[in-house]
């Protein structure tokens, strides 16, 4: 059994002369969930075809379970891939019954197999009472678990999901991610997740893979992503923040309006180079006894929390998150101050 459940090696995909995946290469170990995460456009969807087989890309391999599945000439058909696929319209079949579209995947097998596993996924997917119903009867919610269901029933070595829960409302879609991961843990399945969603890739995946126009920008856990992102387009696209100026005063402190942050600098940033500085909105602390004022010029109310942002005296404005009981106006000028925990810089 091979540990690398997924492997893509230079993977190159173009439409009319135009390239849209560029030598992309990314690994998945068994039992990971792995997540495509990007703005649309970025060749997600593309690179989860060409591993599901409906793309022949122009370039590159593709393993499953360290079998060649695309290149040196070979392009396996999907059903001969072991990959099973959850869709972003359920494509449940409407005329059978719940339990009949989960025993889809299972034609040809011993009928006592298929009751034990239909019931044995049922009760995964906490519908144990609801195999005799129609999709219709069902809430989005449910039909999207039994598509889960229907495509986990001949147990496959990857399972697909594109964009599967982006019809379901926002809460219902955290909520469905973290139990989808929870299923998939139990079934010892490894899975890719396409999603344009940060919060929904956050609940889900172990690690992500961040697109940008067909290339790889980073793969790292979400942890990483956000405190560690090794780009300027991982920085802006990965959570919420902005860039201030900043000039490298010595090995390890960067100088700037806010005051001096200590950390690590690439190699590139010696002393006297002029950088920009990630500040998160949990990098900066409310402070009414801080000396470094700014002003209130606009706010958003995040129940627990108000995001505000802040204007300095220098006219760069930032982002703070606050207690949601430090109620403050808009041109309120407040007391903050920095506790930065990761420097992230990029050279001007």
């Amino acid at each position: 059994m091979h540990e690398t459940i997924l492997e893509i090696r230079d993977l190159t995909v173009q439409f009319d002369g135009k390239t849209v995946i560029d030598r992309l290469s990314l690994t998945l170990q068994r039992g990971r969930i792995g997540c495509l995460l990007g703005p649309s456009g970025c060749g997600k969807t593309t690179v989860l075809r060409s591993i599901a087989g409906f793309q022949m890309p122009d370039a590159g391999e593709i393993l499953v379970d360290g079998v060649v599945v695309t290149g040196r000439g070979l392009c396996r058909p999907p059903e001969q891939r072991g990959i099973g696929m959850v869709f972003q319209d359920f494509a449940l079949f409407p005329h059978l019954t719940v339990e009949q579209n989960i025993r889809f995947g299972l034609r040809g097998r011993p009928k006592r197999e298929q009751k034990q596993r239909v019931e044995e996924l049922l009760a995964l997917i906490g519908l144990p009472a609801m195999g005799r119903s129609w999709p219709h009867q069902l809430s989005g919610g449910q039909q999207q678990r039994v598509a889960l269901a229907r495509a986990l029933a001949p147990r496959p070595s990857l399972l697909l999901l594109d964009e599967p829960f982006s019809s379901l409302d926002v809460e219902l879609r955290e909520q469905l991610a973290r139990e989808v991961r929870d299923i998939l843990r139990q079934e010892g399945i490894s899975a890719i997740l396409v999603t344009h969603d940060q919060h929904e890739a956050f609940s889900m995946a172990d690690e992500i893979c961040v697109l940008n126009e067909g290339r790889l920008e980073q793969q790292a856990t979400a942890y990483e992503l956000y405190h560690r992102p090794a780009s300027r387009f991982v920085a802006g696209f990965i959570g919420e923040g902005v860039m201030v100026p900043g000039t490298v005063v010595d090995t390890g402190r960067v100088e700037t309006e806010l005051g001096r942050i200590q950390g690590e600098l690439p190699q590139a940033c010696r002393t006297g180079c002029e950088v920009d500085v990630l500040i998160r909105p949990d990098d900066l602390l409310h402070d009414d006894d801080a000396a470094e004022k700014a002003v209130v010029v606009d706010r958003a109310f995040r129940g627990s929390e108000f995001l505000y942002t802040l204007r300095m005296a220098s006219g760069a404005e930032v982002l703070a998150l606050v207690p949601s009981h430090h109620d403050h106006a808009i041109g309120e000028a407040i007391g903050i101050r920095l506790m930065v925990d990761h420097l992230v810089v990029f050279p001007r």
